[in-house]
Parts: structure tokens; sequence; C-alpha cells
């Protein structure tokens, strides 16, 4: 017996927020709609094709994207919704496939290996599941159909908006050469640079080197390219990935130099990241503190210097007042002499919930505290996110939307308008990043 060819189906909605705006309000349709903040510091989280024709784009600046497209329809955004259809959407990609790896809240990969017998070729299951998103949502979807998860991401964004394209095995390489070397899966714009700069532009570039050539110029992550560029891709679906941090995070509308409106915020950002916590049954060990300084240093989106400082604690935890605590410690011992553009507070360290063991020495405070949280989060679920909140709890308005799947969140979004929170990545303690408005956190 033969062991069936690998088939990967890569599901990416089109536009999802502004289709979905545009599907809720007729007088939006045929109209260039963004979806995102509109403040100073609003970001773009999803144009619709009528603006990008305008060059709007995701995580463009709001101001930007008026400047191009001066009769742009801006709308706030409503994360309960999107959250809502992005469950309608997946429940419709498990009735096709066991297997589903969710990258955000609008795209998935479904692994349709050996589906033939019962379902059909993977055209006809592609094309029956975009069928059932428009006829039971409403909203187009762009389907890839490759042997690997790469080839079959890039085909969906071949077919966009609202396609198919499928890549046989035996096509692979006639679809990959021809692409620039950015198309490569996690390839970044430094990633790009060091790739043309070491005279590769294109992905057949890439697939006909030699080894050794690529080891002495790029090392390790060259062969690893490579290996992508010549569709070698051995990443499976991963259904079931946990998380490995979460974090909530804001950009303020003007820069903070006042502690007081600083460690407010973080009180409610550390409040979200432990409903989160507790709503998966883990705790953390590690609190990380995250601010972005208001002062430009660079041309370009990465001009602002990024900083994380981080502690260890003795035993895990899920209780917002604590990771608070922790995160003010960390900003209490960092020397700001600039005013701060953006806060963030995440958990790392993750691990399963231990029991709770009321020993000889069991504090009473703490039993207090989870008898607390406990109690709040039945009010959060009952009633929404932000029913109940610390008196000394600040404002955090983002910036715009995310498209990330946020563990441990229910569909009300904790009750924070047009969140957008970015996980706390690992910086040096000088690090310039990008001004964008997400990435996944997984």
């Amino acid at each position: 017996m033969t062991d069936h060819p690998t088939v990967i189906l890569h599901a990416d909605m089109d536009a999802f927020y502004a289709s979905v705006e545009q599907r809720d309000h007729p007088e939006l349709r045929g109209k260039p709609l963004a979806v995102g903040g509109d403040g100073p510091r609003g970001v773009v989280s999803a144009a619709s094709y009528e603006a990008r024709v305008f060059g709007v784009h995701s995580a463009m600046p709001s101001f930007q994207a008026r400047e191009r497209c001066p009769g742009l329809v801006f709308v706030r955004g409503d994360m309960a919704r999107y959250a809502n259809e992005s469950r309608k959407v997946f429940a419709i990609f498990r009735d096709f496939s066991p297997s589903v790896e969710g990258l955000s809240l609008d795209e998935a990969f479904l692994d349709l290996t050996g589906s033939e017998r019962l379902m059909g070729t993977p055209r006809e299951i592609g094309e029956r599941l975009r069928a059932r998103v428009r006829n039971e949502l409403g909203l187009p979807i762009s389907v890839g159909i490759g042997p690997v998860k790469m080839v079959a991401k890039i085909a969906s964004g071949a077919a966009k908006p609202d396609g198919l394209r499928e890549v046989a095995p035996d096509e692979v390489r006639e679809f990959l050469d021809p692409l620039p070397v950015r198309a490569v899966w996690g390839v970044g714009a430094v990633g790009e640079q060091r790739l043309l700069a070491a005279g590769f532009h294109t992905l057949g570039d890439l697939a006909r080197a030699d080894d050794r050539r690529l080891e002495e110029r790029l090392g390790d992550w060259g062969l690893s390219v490579a290996r992508l560029a010549r569709g070698r891709d051995l990443r499976e679906i991963e259904p079931y990935r946990e998380a490995v941090s979460y974090s909530e995070e804001n950009t303020f509308r003007q820069d903070v130099s006042d502690r007081g409106v600083l460690e407010a915020t973080i009180l409610t950002h550390a409040e979200s990241v432990a409903r989160r916590l507790r709503r998966d049954k883990v705790q953390a060990r590690t609190v990380v503190l995250k601010w972005k300084e208001g002062k430009r240093v660079a041309p370009g989106p990465r001009g602002y210097r990024v900083h994380t400082r981080r502690v260890t604690l003795a035993e895990p935890t899920d209780d917002g007042d604590l990771i608070a605590r922790e995160a003010r410690g960390l900003l209490a011992r960092a020397a700001l002499d600039q005013a701060v553009r953006l806060i963030g507070v995440g958990c790392t360290n993750v691990i399963g919930e231990r029991p709770t063991q009321l020993g000889l020495f069991a504090s009473p405070e703490r039993e207090k505290r989870s008898q607390l949280n406990r109690a709040l989060d039945e009010i959060s679920d009952r009633f929404g996110g932000g029913t109940v909140r610390r008196a000394s709890q600040g404002p955090a308005e983002r910036a715009g939307l995310t498209l990330q799947i946020k563990r441990g969140e229910e569909a009300s979004g904790d009750g924070v308008r047009a969140q957008s929170d970015d996980p706390v990545r690992e910086l040096d303690h000088h690090g310039i990043e990008e001004e964008e408005p997400d990435s996944p956190d997984r």
C-alpha cells in the first residue's frame, strides 16, 4: 500500500474585516474602505480592494492612507463581531478536514492528504469550501493548494481576490522560480536585503545555488531558505499548538511621561493577560515589560527604540495583581529618559495550571485573590469584558485591530476597543522595532 501524496490547502479570507463591514453595511459596498484606528497614530488593519487600488494596505499608518485615498471611508471596527465570524469560518474549515492549523483569525492550513476517495479532488474540495463560506457567511475567500505549506500559502495569495490556485507537485519549481526572494515564507525586509546583497534575486536563484556557496555567504539560514525555495517545506500541520506567550499592549495617542498613567495602563494589560491565562487554565513564570520610546531615532517605520525587561517568578501565576506589581517593579527600575509611545505587558514560560495545594502554610491572601479572580471572570464571561474594572486601571485603546488568534480571549475582546496587541518579542534591551499592528501570539 503506497502513502498518499501530501496535499495542503491554505484558506485566506479576503480583506476580512473590510468584507464583513461591506456585507453588513450595503452603503459601503464598492467604496474604498479601511478598518482600524483613525487617530493620529492609528493603523489600517484591513483595506477593501477598492482602497488597495490607491495603495492603501494593512499596517499602513492611517494618516498616510488618507493622503493616498482622500475619499477613504474609515470604520473603527468591532472585534467581537469579527471574532464571531472567524469562529463560523473555522467551523466550516473543520467540516473539510480534522487537521486545521489556524494562523490568524482569517487564515488557516487544512491537511487534505488522502481525502480524495471521500471528498473528491483537492480542487473540488477547495471550490466547495469557497462556496460554503460565500453562501453561508456572504464573505469572499481565496484558496491555495499545494504539496507543502509554503507553496499552498503563496498559491492562495496568487489566487486573490476570491479565487483558487492549485500547484501540482511537478509544477512547484515552475511556480516558485520566477518569484522574488521576499516571497519565501519568513523572509522579511532585513532578510530580503541579505539575500539581494548576496546576489540572490529570485527563488530560482536560490534553488539553483550550490549549498557550499549558500553556507559561505548566509550560513545555515541560507540553506534553510534555499530548501524552501526548492519547494521542500517539511513543516506539518499543527492543529493543537499551545501558546508560548500571552501579551497585551497599546500605542498611546500622545507620548506619555507620567509614570502614574503608565502604571495604570500596565494594570489594565496585566489583568487582561491574567484573564486569558485563567481561561486557558495555564500559569506563567515570567513577566515581561515592553515599551517603545516616543522619540524617533532613525528614519522610516523602524525608527523608534524598543526596550524589554523581564523577571522570573518563584511560583507560576495567573493573578493580574501580581503580574502588574512585577511589571511595575520593572518600570520603576528602568531609567526612563524619554516619553513613552507604546507600553505592553506579557507573560512567557507558560505551564499547565498546577493543582492548588492547601498545605499548612497556604496563604489566605492567595486564596482570597483566587476567589476574587474567579468571581470577576464569571462576571466578565456573563456580561462582557470591562464590566468590572479596578479604579486604578487606565485606558488602553489600541492603534488598530489585530488579526492574531489570541489564546484565552472571549469574543467580547475583554472590553477593549480596537485591539492591536503585539507579543512581547525577544529583543535586546535597545532594539529598534518596526511600527506595525501585530504578529501572531501563539
